[in-house]
């Protein structure tokens, strides 16, 4: 992971599928500055509970700025991490076209 956070901190939205006990967006979430959506995996080995452990694992995160999907939801996650770059590319466009002209 580590030779990969410059990317990961370049992003505007990072989307983190994890099974098991479900901590991997809580590493990432304290990594970057930027939204993470956590994604909960029914695919796992041990006592996952169909991701239902990795589901409230995230749900009980101390980081800030994660959002949670629900078990197995790569769509929903995708589709929010779509509409937040949406708003950043946006965002970023307005911010390049510089203060108004003229008079306030």
């Amino acid at each position: 992971m580590t030779p990969h956070l410059e990317t990961l901190r370049a992003a505007n939205v990072v989307v983190v599928v994890a099974g098991m006990e479900g901590a991997l967006p809580s590493v990432i979430g304290g990594l970057v500055a930027n939204p993470v959506i956590a994604t909960p995996t029914s695919v796992g080995y041990g006592a996952s509970f169909g991701g239902l452990a990795a589901l409230l694992g995230m749900l009980n995160t101390c980081a800030a700025g994660i959002a949670v999907v629900n078990i197995d939801n790569g769509f929903g996650a995708g589709y929010i991490a779509g509409s937040i770059n949406r708003l950043a590319v946006r965002a970023g466009s307005v911010a390049a076209e510089g203060a108004p002209r003229g008079g306030a």
